[in-house]
């Protein structure tokens, strides 16, 4: 089975550099280190394109920005301007409150696969916990296990077994058909030409919600089988007030419209952006 040779991880943010911060961070001490960094920026200040900048003179792998004008909720713009930018032939996508683990570049390669995309999964922190460890500076993956779960039982964490480091092997991870359950593209691994295939993000969704429902919907008809990446691509989750969720209901009635329909092609998407500079 071929796995992934190169990687871009492109991130998505927006006016909060302290997590950024934390998030690229704990990307330069992956123990794989054969990939790249976009930061996708979906309009951020000043305080950001600094924070950036600093990250950039630090960096042991290639690191761009792509910033975007702030018009509203675009991650799935920022989401595709990332791609464009990247060189890599798979594409991890990571949002800015999303700290890996030191192994979760070399988990995503290890479970990439031809035809294939990989689901991640996400270890939600407390907002106690989230201050503390941004305030002071905190490596997680660098905390020992026993530390985590005192986290855990002190209800700082969601989850008991994968904060502990627990690994299982690329076994039964393949869906045969398409579940809504465990869909984010917070933590979402994607061959770049499955991407291309079917136009990528679809920006024709207004607001918050199910757009990278979509677009694993989409790729599912196009033929990508989807695999489960718990209990090996965990990332942490700092914790943040909710996101309006005005058009929640109605994104989600375009999706099961278009799980009837078997569409493949967002609306608007990556073609739309071809000739743009980056």
């Amino acid at each position: 089975m071929r796995q992934a040779r190169t990687i871009s991880v492109v991130i998505t943010t927006y006016n909060r550099p302290d997590a950024l911060a934390s998030v690229v961070r704990a990307c330069f001490m992956q123990n794989d280190k054969n990939f790249e960094i976009i930061i996708a920026d979906d309009g951020s200040t000043a305080n950001t394109r600094a924070c950036v900048e600093q990250l950039a003179a630090e960096a042991p792998v290639p690191l761009r920005h792509v910033w975007q004008a702030d018009e509203g909720f675009r991650a799935a713009m920022a989401r595709n301007r990332g791609t464009l930018a990247a060189r890599g032939e798979y594409i991890v996508f990571l949002d800015g409150d999303c700290i890996p683990q030191r192994d979760f570049v070399q988990r995503h390669r290890a479970l990439s696969q031809p035809g294939c995309l990989v689901s991640g999964s996400r270890i939600l922190m407390s907002e106690r916990l989230t201050r503390r460890v941004l305030d002071e500076h905190i490596d997680l993956s660098g905390v020992p296990p026993a530390t985590r779960l005192g986290w855990r039982l002190r209800g700082d964490l969601n989850k008991t077994l994968q904060p502990l480091g627990l690994r299982w092997p690329d076994l039964g991870r393949l869906s045969a058909k398409f579940k809504w359950r465990r869909i984010k593209s917070c933590n979402l691994g994607v061959w770049r030409s499955d991407l291309e295939r079917v136009n990528g993000f679809d920006e024709s969704f207004v607001g918050w919600g199910y757009e990278d429902s979509d677009l694993v919907l989409r790729l599912f008809h196009a033929g990508v089988r989807r695999k489960d990446g718990a209990f090996a691509t965990e990332v942490f989750h700092l914790w943040h007030r909710e996101a309006r969720r005005d058009q929640e209901s109605s994104n989600r009635q375009v999706v099961l419209d278009r799980a009837e329909s078997r569409i493949t092609q967002a609306l608007k998407g990556l073609r739309e952006h071809a000739d743009e500079p980056l």
